[in-house]
């Protein structure tokens, strides 16, 4: 059985065409709307996701735009579209956002590092 290796570098759109900017919006909307939904049943209790994938195109599009200015720049600018995008959408106040905002980022940070270093275990793997 053949696995391919699968780079970190491989998962930038840049070096594909719009079919990798669409994949890599659809892919990250996903990411985003499961960890949303994750952290807002954590904080409100039961609620629909419909919710979360309402506020997830969004921050899927916010952070391909912001790619390529890192995480100083991504990173603020996307807990603050989360929170007002959080606040617009579950219609809460804002002491609440900004706990489901925060456990939002914790859980996406959490998930996000757990699937980058699977990525990087997959990269060693002999072929």
């Amino acid at each position: 059985m053949v696995v391919a290796q699968v780079a970190p570098e491989a998962l930038d759109p840049a070096t594909g065409g719009p079919i990798a900017y669409l994949g890599t919006f659809l892919v990250s909307t996903l990411f985003y709307g499961v960890t949303l939904h994750i952290a807002a049943r954590y904080v409100l209790g039961d609620v629909r996701v419909k919710r979360a994938f309402t506020v997830a195109p969004a921050l899927g599009l916010v952070s391909i735009l912001l790619q390529q200015w890192g995480p100083v720049v991504v990173i603020p600018v996307t807990f603050a579209v989360a929170y007002v995008a959080i606040r617009v959408v579950y219609d809460l106040s804002y002491r609440i956002t900004l706990l489901v905002t925060v456990v939002y980022y914790t859980v996406a940070v959490l998930v996000g590092l757990t699937l980058f270093n699977f990525v990087r275990l997959l990269g060693t793997a002999p072929v």
